[in-house]
């Protein structure tokens, strides 16, 4: 998982820019600290805000209130994010970024719902995404390793995966046909791709119950589909929990292999910035600026 950018301090620029930067991307500061945490509680807030708004009965009692509070929270994370740009020394670096991205598309929605009267006001609540602060802000990094090994397993069985769900694609669409020659119109399997509509819901054991065979061979079909699905659910389990192994094993050699330049210790954490051993500055997986959170210049 992609942690955020901290982009680096404009050293060269004003003062009140880099004391801004300190404390928008810094939560080591006490400053800073507390602006994380109540932009985390704004967040939660706009997002159960927008929770609220779609209960009918809540809308209906509530609608002024609600509409006034999801523009405030707007017009704060409009303002935030312009000073997310102003304090960093390349904006657009920020902006490309994934925690950019995510900041941009937290307000959007609102904006948009002024052009589009209903629905795109409801898309804010990808705000809940910006919660992934909470790893750099109470110092869980390591949940962020984790994450890491999952993300390099799901890259590395991706081939494996997109051959395994042709295999099922294939296998939906030849259970649908039969099952559409089988049962036929009369019996609610009006064309194929309803049929194959069924065969998606039987294969993977979800079981609608909204079509149903209703001849004998149809039915031995329906059990064959299902039995089947209880197999297939077993084939990614294992090629993404061979490649978790595989990448929880690169990981840990890596890490192993993490020495201390001062008195040679191994076996740091991989957000570790310090030997556990001598106190000496630890240097990155990619080197020294990859201990200090990957700083761009």
């Amino acid at each position: 998982m992609q942690t955020e950018a901290h982009p680096e301090a404009p050293r060269t620029l004003s003062p009140w820019r880099e004391r801004l930067w300190k404390i928008i991307f810094e939560a080591e500061t006490p400053a800073g600290k507390l602006f994380d945490v109540l932009l985390l509680a704004a967040i939660a807030c706009s997002v159960l805000v927008v929770m609220l708004d779609s209960v009918e009965d809540i809308r209906e009692r509530y609608r002024e209130s609600l509409v006034a509070a999801e523009w405030f929270f707007t017009a704060l994370f409009t303002v935030e994010y312009v000073l997310r740009l102003l304090c960093v020394r390349r904006p657009l670096r920020y902006a490309r970024s994934f925690f950019g991205v995510i900041d941009l598309l937290s307000i959007i929605p609102t904006y948009l719902s002024l052009l589009i009267p209903s629905g795109p006001q409801y898309l804010v609540v990808i705000r809940i995404l910006r919660l992934l602060r909470l790893f750099r802000i109470f110092k869980m990094g390591r949940y962020l390793g984790e994450a890491n090994i999952i993300l390099m397993a799901l890259r590395a069985s991706r081939e494996k995966i997109i051959v395994f769900l042709f295999g099922v694609v294939s296998l939906v669409f030849i259970v649908g046909t039969l099952i559409y020659l089988i049962e036929g119109p009369e019996r609610g399997f009006t064309s194929i791709p309803v049929s194959v509509y069924w065969a998606i819901v039987t294969v993977t054991t979800v079981g609608y119950g909204d079509l149903a065979p209703v001849t004998p061979l149809g039915q031995l079909l329906a059990a064959i589909s299902m039995l089947m699905g209880y197999a297939i659910i077993a084939v990614p389990t294992g090629i993404v929990g061979f490649e978790v192994q595989r990448s929880m094993k690169f990981f840990q050699e890596r890490d192993a292999s993490r020495a201390c330049p001062g008195c040679g210790v191994q076996g740091h954490d991989e957000d570790a910035r310090y030997c556990k051993g001598c106190g000496e500055r630890l240097e990155g997986p990619e080197g020294p600026a990859a201990a200090d959170g990957g700083l761009p210049e």
